[in-house]
């Protein structure tokens, strides 16, 4: 009996460019794209009903650095002061970002990607566990992310970059 290969093909919309380094992920699952669907329909009403500015999902760059780190977060916010960085791509620092976690990209996510987010400034970052619905929300103070709350359940969702925003954890399960 013969098998095939799988025929992996290249596309550079799904790759970033971490430390210097292209990484291309695999397509994110049910409980990743579940709590990123309703995620992305609460900050984007929340954003759009007050003005603050522009709600964004992956695939889409954040280019940190040129050439050497060029991020794509699940979902990001930039505020309407910092619009300037809205080009072709993102070109600086988002206010917010949110990375979802997946068991395949744990240490991608929790790690190298929220040191980078650190090292460059991004004000806030959510780390979103959707299967154990829970969202650790990190702010940044003096050059270093401090977790300003931890949330699950039916706990309620606090944000300093969004700071008229509130919903409990558990609307990204539904």
């Amino acid at each position: 009996m013969k098998t095939l290969e799988p025929t992996i093909y290249y596309n550079p919309d799904l790759t970033q460019i971490i430390n210097g380094e292209e990484v291309m992920s695999p397509s994110p699952k049910m409980p990743h794209q579940s709590a990123s669907g309703e995620l992305v329909f609460l900050l984007t009403s929340h954003v759009k009903t007050h003005c603050l500015g522009r709600i964004f999902t992956a695939p889409f760059d954040v280019i940190l650095e040129q050439d050497y780190n060029h991020l794509q977060p699940d979902i990001f916010f930039v505020s309407n002061a910092n619009r300037d960085i809205m080009q072709d791509w993102i070109r600086g620092v988002p206010d917010l970002v949110v990375e979802i976690v997946s068991p395949g990209s744990k240490k991608m996510d929790m790690v190298i990607k929220k040191d980078i987010y650190e090292r460059y400034g991004v004000p806030e970052c959510w780390i979103v566990f959707p299967e154990k619905i829970c969202i650790e929300v990190y702010t940044l103070v003096d050059g270093h992310y401090m977790l300003s709350g931890s949330f699950s359940g039916h706990d309620t969702v606090r944000s300093q970059v969004l700071d008229t925003l509130s919903f409990p954890v558990n609307v990204i399960v539904q």
